[in-house]
């Protein structure tokens, strides 16, 4: 019990350092939402599979790692316009650019947070996309982070495609 207590102390560390993280012009696109809750991680979880038969097996492969996580971070962009006067100039739109890459330097902060605090993670965008489905964040883009703390990182081995 006190290692989940433990791990989700590390996740509000982990919004707030994605919270904190420099945005371009100072304008705040990203959302983040801690999921701990076994019935919240279920329906995540559930949702993944689901989509799997769709989006490929590996969301199914992914859902497994959610269900054996004490908590999953969601991490949101939304698009910003930065009022630019010409923003497509070379060819890039500058306020869609801006935009991700707040959101990846916020992901970025996050797990840097729990690295420090030895809390396993690793980045997943098939958690994103079932967040989104199920309307747990309101965000252009999400990315999910799920947490674990065991003695041995249960995101590490994971292999693809799975073993016949």
């Amino acid at each position: 019990m006190i290692v989940k207590e433990g791990v989700i102390e590390v996740a509000k560390l982990m919004a707030l350092s994605a919270a904190t993280a420099p945005k371009a012009r100072g304008i705040n696109n990203v959302e983040v939402k801690i999921l701990n809750e076994e019935r919240e991680l279920e329906a995540l979880a559930a949702k993944m599979e689901e989509l799997s038969k769709d989006l490929g097996e590996f969301f199914t492969r992914d859902a497994q790692n959610v269900r054996s996580s004490s908590a999953v971070i969601l991490v949101g962009g939304r698009m910003i316009d930065l009022g630019l006067k010409n923003p497509r100039k070379w060819g890039l739109d500058a306020s869609a650019v801006c935009s991700l890459i707040n959101l990846g330097i916020a992901i970025g902060s996050a797990v840097k947070t729990a690295s420090l605090h030895n809390v396993d993670n690793r980045v997943m965008f098939t958690i994103g996309v079932a967040a989104q489905e199920l309307g747990l964040i309101d965000a252009d883009y999400v990315f999910g982070i799920p947490l674990s703390a065991t003695p041995k990182n249960i995101y590490f081995d994971r292999r693809w495609p799975p073993p016949k």
